[in-house]
């Protein structure tokens, strides 16, 4: 789905999201409680590409007390390639896959006294939702059950098939992550920090006419109603307090 580029009408509420709640057992990564003073909402992993019952429990706990609603991030069950590893899924797999791990997150956000916000699919598991049908269609099955709108990537079969299925879809843009000319991203595996000038740039582009610059120098159309800011950047917290210095 191609958007027409140019100046844009000023943008609704704008947020900022970002990927959480992924260490495992006694291993700490991202930055997370620093991250919550910059962000509206979290997406918590599930415990299937990272994530275990402990650090679900904290992360939502400080999210809720900090006023950040809490979505779930369900991933691939894959913790040694961190869920960025595709495998073939059935959509009645990917249907109880999604649902084990946004009924776990939604649990604890529930112990808060809380309802859970969103789902936003995990690595190898987004991706493969953006592109098969089947297995979009099965996450918005959860969604429905759950009552919450899918975060994901405009232009894809994340937004079309949320559309054709009636569940409300929130349209994200990467700040820290490179696209390609086909508006997909490609992954920081080297998990190098971003330059904060270029990401305030990218911000302004992308807010105020819709486009961003690919890894081969193509425009290519964008739709912002979500920034993410991935936590585990070495200076996360500097880029969504750049992203938010561009918001308000």
């Amino acid at each position: 789905m191609m958007m027409a580029t140019g100046d844009l009408p000023p943008p609704a509420r704008v947020s900022i999201n970002s990927d959480m709640g992924e260490s495992i057992g006694i291993h700490r990564f991202g930055n997370d409680e620093k991250l919550l003073q910059f962000v509206d909402t979290i997406n918590v992993a599930g415990g299937m590409h990272a994530g275990d019952p402990t650090s679900i429990a904290s992360i939502v706990h400080h999210a809720v007390a900090a006023g950040v609603t809490v979505g779930a991030h369900p991933g691939l069950p894959d913790i040694m390639g961190f869920g960025r590893r595709e495998m073939s899924l059935t959509a009645r797999e990917a249907r109880d896959l999604v649902r084990y791990q946004v009924g776990a997150v939604g649990a604890f956000v529930a112990a808060e006294g809380e309802r859970l916000h969103h789902i936003k699919p995990h690595g190898a598991l987004f991706g493969m939702m953006a592109r098969q049908d089947e297995l979009m269609h099965a996450l918005c099955d959860v969604a429905e059950d759950f009552g919450v709108p899918i975060y994901g990537l405009a232009g894809t079969l994340h937004e079309s098939v949320a559309a054709e299925r009636g569940v409300p879809f929130v349209a994200e843009y990467y700040v820290d992550l490179d696209y390609r000319d086909d508006g997909t991203v490609s992954v920081n595996r080297e998990g190098a920090s971003r330059d904060l000038a270029e990401v305030e740039r990218r911000a302004r582009r992308a807010l105020q006419h819709g486009v961003t610059t690919t890894i081969s120098g193509r425009d290519i159309p964008v739709k912002v109603e979500s920034f993410c800011v991935h936590s585990d950047l070495p200076n996360a917290v500097e880029v969504a307090a750049r992203v938010r210095a561009v918001l308000l």
